[in-house]
């Protein structure tokens, strides 16, 4: 049973009352937000016991025919959202004497977002209390708290990937395996996450699609035009994808997500817990546009060969409507300023998120990187807030704001 909790006053709607908008003839719930377009003023977060189950589906294409709707796509970041999910970390058996730190990071990301769009958090039902209490401390935006089991905070990796058409929205369980790490000094417990993305989408009758390939919602960055950017060291790897060639794990790419190209940056295996996941190095910005991570002063050689080797594909390719691609480097900071924060320190701002009038960057000490990153991230985003928040405690384990929160777009309108 998933139990929703939330600090606004505002009843939820039953399904029930969804049924008198005419919502239960529509091909797909978006979490309870698919309307009429009547109808849409009234959406609001629904209670999930109230939504129908959902149904799994072995593609999109399977879905589309059995829904008779439009080609699903991953969406762009920059689209409309109807909220973000994010995950309170519940083990101290990964964090340690960090626990408290990262949840701290965790509220203060949740709570800034929350000014933009409604944030909902997954937590154990025996630490959904606890999170709560940090949640709702000088909160008053309204953040939900979900009971669903979890092992860790990456949502982005192990919750749901959603697809979008018009008049419709589906989520793309990735399978999450715990970035294949079992076995080696990486490892750590996500049963539990592995789980959460068919328990979100069943409670809220989503249909599910289980994806052709094993990945993680890190490890793919669209354009929403059809272009996907992609690292061959976190999904061309036998410990996501055994006994697949590049060329086949492209191909499920394309029929999972519903793009049209695939540009491959090399990454770099075996170095971090993702093995180079695609949101710490490039992201776009808008289609044709590219940020692209540029290490900063002290980071060891293997990753300014990445950066390099990335830059000259880049500066090469083009994307799925043909258009070459502008790249925006955003320089990292330095790493001797930020010492004494372990080797596992994530210091890329590429891993911000891009929310409702809103990019969400993390903001290290350094204040000439800093500042650079505000005003380079500002320049790519004119229409929105730039808000830098000190994430340490995150980034100490190998992550940053992207990681820790996931976007449930808006449904297109029906054409």
């Amino acid at each position: 049973m998933i139990i929703p909790t939330s600090s606004e006053a505002t009843p939820m709607p039953s399904r029930r009352k969804l049924l008198q908008f005419g919502a239960a003839a529509l091909p797909v719930l978006a979490l309870g937000a698919v309307l009429p377009t009547a109808a849409h003023a009234a959406s609001t977060d629904y209670a999930p016991g109230d939504l129908a189950p959902s149904t799994d589906y072995a593609s999109s294409a399977g879905l589309q025919a059995a829904t008779a709707t439009p080609p699903l796509r991953m969406p762009a970041e920059t689209d409309r959202h109807d909220r973000t999910f994010m995950a309170w970390p519940a083990l101290s058996t990964i964090w340690g004497r960090q626990l408290s730190g990262v949840r701290d990071d965790i509220a203060r990301v949740a709570y800034a977002i929350s000014k933009y769009e409604p944030v909902v958090v997954v937590a154990r039902p025996s630490q959904a209390a606890d999170a709560r209490y940090w949640l709702g401390r000088g909160s008053t935006h309204g953040i939900t708290v979900l009971e669903i089991a979890n092992d860790d905070l990456w949502i982005r990796d192990f919750g749901p990937t959603f697809l979008t058409a018009p008049g419709a929205v589906a989520g793309l369980d990735t399978n999450f395996n715990g970035w294949g790490k079992s076995g080696t000094s990486y490892y750590q417990p996500y049963a539990e996450d592995a789980a959460v993305a068919a328990t979100l989408l069943h409670g809220y009758g989503v249909n599910r699609i289980t994806a052709p390939f094993t990945g993680e919602g890190g490890s793919l960055e669209t354009d929403g035009q059809g272009t996907l950017l992609a690292t061959v060291s976190s999904l061309v790897n036998a410990n996501r994808n055994p006994g697949m060639s590049q060329d086949q794990v492209e191909q499920a790419l394309k029929d999972g997500l519903g793009v049209s190209k695939v540009i491959w940056l090399p990454g770099l295996a075996g170095q971090d817990i993702t093995d180079g996941h695609i949101d710490c190095l490039a992201r776009f910005t808008a289609p044709g546009r590219v940020i692209l991570d540029q290490p900063g002063p002290g980071t060891a050689q293997i990753w300014i060969d990445v950066y390099q080797e990335s830059k000259r594909i880049l500066a090469n390719a083009t994307d799925a409507q043909g258009r070459p691609l502008a790249i925006t480097e955003l320089p990292g900071p330095d790493r001797q300023s930020i010492r004494g924060r372990g080797k596992d320190f994530l210091s890329s701002y590429t891993n911000y998120y891009t929310a409702n009038g809103a990019v969400f960057v993390p903001q290290f000490g350094d204040a000439v990187a800093d500042g650079a990153a505000y005003a380079i991230l500002q320049a790519a985003y004119p229409d929105r807030d730039v808000v830098q928040l000190n994430i340490d405690n995150i980034a100490g384990g190998g992550g940053g704001i992207h990681c820790a929160t996931q976007s449930q777009p808006s449904v297109p309108p029906a054409v």
